[in-house]
């Protein structure tokens, strides 16, 4: 952790110097839980809260929030943060017998001191490492040891970069299988306003109709209505545009092979004790995942899943969105696996 260095005049009648920027932060959050502060030397921030791993908060270099999060979020164990980027684990929804989205998200992380090395360094001092294991409890429901080390960094640019290791530590000798997500909520101006591209022409499941199997007609998905899909098998990249803010995000993973689309429209918002009835209009969920093809780990096998979220404006976007590109830093084997 970077320790805080705070420098004033040392003589009297010296000008004070300028705070020194402090890369990262651990303090208390709301209701008391600990999170992580993680601020970039332009100005961009994000938050990390220790309980579910859970970002909470991206923020540009002019202070404007870029996740979504509930005004009416209940940060109380055992219950989830409704927005920002949840942690589905190790079940996507109810594709399995575990409460949805598993368990990952509702429990306690602990800052990883000593990480083992990640392939590729980075440079930039703002980031923390979390770890989870799984409790005594955890065993009971799901009964397979593993290690979900979890590093969450901003960019020198205020991209926001999540990468996730999984290993399996079955003693056993066992092998284990499991689903994935990053639940990310984005903030929006309205849902009217927005359209998500790079996800033309392939299939989905449409969770509103039992799951059945679709093939995307339209040359960019638009809301007016509910909408809850799983695309299948989508590029590197996609793009959520939204026309009123003329602000482009830009999503990257690698290792997540699926992607969700999801708003929960008005009649499921009133439905949701933790979500406020219009509070709709104003995010959306495109979330990088791994669910048709569950990934499986043999002991010793460990799997790397990246995302990467960038804000940058739509006019400068215009036109670049190319799914083969794949930035150097995401690009891993295609199994993700080693």
């Amino acid at each position: 952790m970077s320790a805080s260095a705070s420098l004033a005049g040392d003589e009297k009648g010296a000008a004070p110097q300028p705070q020194e920027l402090v890369p990262v932060q651990q303090c208390k959050g709301v209701n008391g839980l600990d999170r992580v502060v993680l601020r970039e030397v332009r100005g961009c921030s994000a938050e990390v809260y220790l309980y579910g791993g859970h970002v909470t908060s991206w923020k540009d270099e002019h202070g404007e929030e870029l996740l979504f999060v509930s005004n009416k979020a209940i940060f109380k164990p055992p219950k989830a943060i409704r927005g920002g980027i949840p942690i589905c684990f190790p079940q996507f929804s109810n594709f399995g017998n575990l409460e949805q989205h598993g368990f990952a998200r509702n429990r306690s992380w602990t800052v990883d001191t000593d990480p083992p090395p990640f392939p590729v360094p980075t440079s930039n001092r703002a980031y923390v490492d979390l770890i989870l294991k799984p409790t005594e409890d955890d065993l009971k429901i799901w009964p397979h040891s593993f290690e979900y080390r979890l590093r969450v960094a901003l960019g020198p640019g205020g991209d926001l970069m999540l990468t996730s290791r999984i290993r399996n530590t079955n003693a056993d000798g066992k092998p284990f299988s499991f689903t994935f997500a990053y639940h990310t909520y984005f903030s929006i101006s309205d849902i009217s306003e927005v359209r998500v591209e790079g996800l033309e022409t392939l299939d989905y499941l449409d969770n509103l109709q039992d799951r059945a199997r679709f093939t995307e007609q339209g040359d960019a998905i638009v809301f007016e209505s509910e909408l809850d899909r799983i695309y299948l098998g989508t590029p590197s990249k996609i793009a959520i545009i939204d026309h009123e803010k003329k602000r482009t995000f830009v999503v990257r993973k690698g290792g997540l092979p699926d992607a969700v689309v999801w708003n929960p429209w008005d009649k499921k918002a009133k439905a949701m004790s933790d979500f406020g009835d219009d509070e709709y209009k104003r995010m959306v969920c495109v979330e990088a995942a791994a669910i048709e093809k569950q990934i499986t780990l043999k002991p010793g096998e460990e799997w790397t899943g990246k995302l990467e979220l960038s804000a940058v404006p739509s006019s400068y976007y215009s036109g670049q969105l190319d799914p083969d590109r794949v930035i150097q830093d995401l690009a891993v084997p295609e199994d993700s696996i080693s």
